[in-house]
């Protein structure tokens, strides 16, 4: 990390309290609007340390609204969003509305330096959280085509491990049924969505990132396996 001026916008006041605005006077009341939800788990927030890692499936560009949207206001107020630099940060519009409503950095997903933005936020997320920042990364790297859930990249369990925070789980139900790929808006028929929080996940001595990953992903596994009242269409847990 080689720009200080970088890092130190997610940490800007006046910065917060603009999206802080954002977020409770547009997306919010449009998630509410757009969308009949439900959020279970939410007593597991309580008492995470300044920096931890939220992870959670991906089906849907509706997936970080939900978070942003659903979750309390004292566990997004400083939350940074992992976005695709190829495809969030090559146009110069969209990144700026993704960084207004999600408090996005740059992830190059492709092993390559996609856009010029990428050079600056190398080793972005490892600086956020030593910065006392918390981070949304959604592991499998993409949106799920078919609803089926990928395999995750063990990334953000090594971070995880070598900073010594926690892996907080997210299952995301009824993204893709929404809002599926292609599409620019959701459905207008109000679907269903549930955003289920897991318990937190500490690496445990001598696992691997690999292994402590897994570990998090069987979470949401079991928490996508489970009825919710309100989601008739939960994205699949296969693959």
């Amino acid at each position: 990390m080689n720009n200080p001026n970088y890092l130190a916008s997610y940490h800007s006041v006046p910065k917060r309290c603009v999206r802080a605005v954002v977020r409770n006077l547009l997306l919010r009341p449009a998630v509410a609007l757009l969308l009949r939800t439900e959020i279970t788990g939410v007593e597991h927030l309580t008492g995470l340390p300044k920096s931890y890692i939220l992870i959670g499936n991906h089906t849907s560009h509706l997936d970080a609204p939900m978070v942003f949207g659903l979750l309390p206001e004292s566990a997004v107020r400083r939350l940074a969003a992992g976005a695709a630099a190829d495809y969030f940060y090559t146009n110069s519009a969209r990144s700026w509305l993704t960084s207004l409503f999600f408090n996005t950095y740059p992830v190059d997903r492709k092993g390559k330096t996609a856009t010029k933005h990428v050079g600056h936020a190398g080793g972005m997320t490892a600086a956020l959280l030593r910065s006392g920042v918390p981070v949304l990364l959604f592991p499998e790297g993409t949106r799920s085509r078919d609803g089926k859930l990928g395999q995750f990249h063990p990334g953000a369990a090594a971070l995880a491990a070598k900073l010594n925070i926690p892996l907080v789980p997210l299952a995301l139900r009824g993204g893709q049924a929404a809002m599926p790929v292609g599409r620019k808006f959701p459905k207008l028929n109000r679907p269903p969505v549930s955003l289920q929080i897991g318990e937190p996940l500490y690496a445990r001595p001598g696992e691997s990132a690999p292994v402590f990953m897994e570990r998090a992903r069987a979470q949401i596994v079991q928490l996508l396996q489970r009825e919710t009242p309100d989601t008739a269409a939960p994205d699949s847990v296969n693959g």
